[in-house]
């Protein structure tokens, strides 16, 4: 699959929702309708598309037919995502020892707080 093709149909936010229900768990059509307040219909739009491209495959379970993830794509487009990961990983790395120094900062101004809050023994 073309990697443009991969992002256009990841790209459409009722199957970017159904992709986000299968990371938990397989799902059949119907449970699928019922958290996502689709019709039928739709759901099997995306959900054919989906399996079309390889993203999602299905077995059938009595009556209802039963959908999950395949890998795959997701590799693949995590692949092609790799070179661009150094972009943002300095910012998220800055943003962790941001977040470690108001950590830091909040526990010391408590202990401040803690420590003139106590009274004085008297002697």
């Amino acid at each position: 699959m073309r990697m443009e093709s991969a992002f256009e149909i990841i790209a459409e936010p009722n199957r970017r929702a159904i992709l986000s229900l299968l990371v938990s768990s397989q799902q059949s059509v119907g449970e699928i309708e019922r958290q996502l307040h689709m019709p039928q219909p739709t759901v099997s739009k995306h959900l054919r598309v989906l399996r079309d491209a390889g993203f999602v495959e299905s077995t059938v379970d009595a009556q209802r037919r039963i959908y999950r993830l395949k890998p795959q794509p997701f590799q693949d487009v995590d692949a092609w995502l790799a070179p661009f990961r150094r972009f943002w990983s300095a910012h998220v790395d800055a943003l962790e020892c941001h977040l470690d120094h108001m950590e830091r900062s909040r526990r010391t101004k408590r202990k401040t707080k803690e420590k003139t809050a106590r009274p004085k023994p008297r002697t």
